[in-house]
């Protein structure tokens, strides 16, 4: 085995339906951003090379062009198709893996994910504050991830999470907030009121 360690790329996830939001959450403006270009500036500050997940017809998105892609090359499965297509492309690279439906994400939390990255797991993750269970999509996976990831898609079993459980990994203390997402528009509504009421 190489003492070299795998290369850190990040992959932003935007391919999502959004189904429950009813429109398109990397586009939703956060204190006056559009959320996904938010979460594209601290994923380049930590990793070395960095993209962005889409669909096929999401690569023409105005708000996505611009920025280097890659594509799904499996079923639109969720995140696990994001991932695997990312690891098909570049198979030597670790990924920090990232939501883009995050608002209170800052770097130091991503920084923290990083500093204590193991290259001898399959993946080193931060416990959600919700349910104890380790957080699939802000998350570095390691090139080892990929074998058991692809199985379970070929098995029929699409959840990153249950890969995780699954794997070996590093597992970091929940980082308070910073890992809330938003999926409806109530939650949206919320989270707007707690970034814009003051500290």
């Amino acid at each position: 085995m190489s003492d070299r360690r795998p290369p850190l790329y990040g992959l932003l996830l935007s391919g999502g339906a959004s189904q429950r939001m009813r429109q398109d959450k990397a586009a939703l403006p956060y204190r006056g951003e559009p959320q996904l270009l938010r979460a594209w500036r601290l994923l380049e500050r930590v990793t070395e090379r960095s993209f962005l997940s889409v669909r096929d017809d999401q690569r023409d998105d105005p708000l996505r062009a611009g920025l280097p892609q890659i594509v799904d090359s499996y079923d639109p499965i969720g995140p696990a198709a994001g991932i695997l297509s990312a690891q098909d492309r570049f198979p030597g690279a670790a990924w920090l893996v990232l939501a883009c439906d995050l608002p209170l994400l800052d770097e130091h939390t991503l920084q923290q994910l990083v500093d204590a990255r193991d290259v001898l797991a399959d993946a080193t993750t931060f416990v959600s504050r919700h349910d104890g269970l380790p957080e699939p999509l802000c998350a570095i996976w390691e090139p080892s991830s990929h074998a058991l990831l692809k199985q379970r898609y070929d098995d029929g079993s699409y959840c990153p999470r249950k890969a995780l459980i699954q794997s070996r990994i590093v597992q970091l203390a929940a980082p308070g907030e910073a890992l809330d997402n938003v999926n409806t528009p109530e939650e949206r509504e919320e989270m707007q009121h707690r970034l814009e009421s003051p500290a």
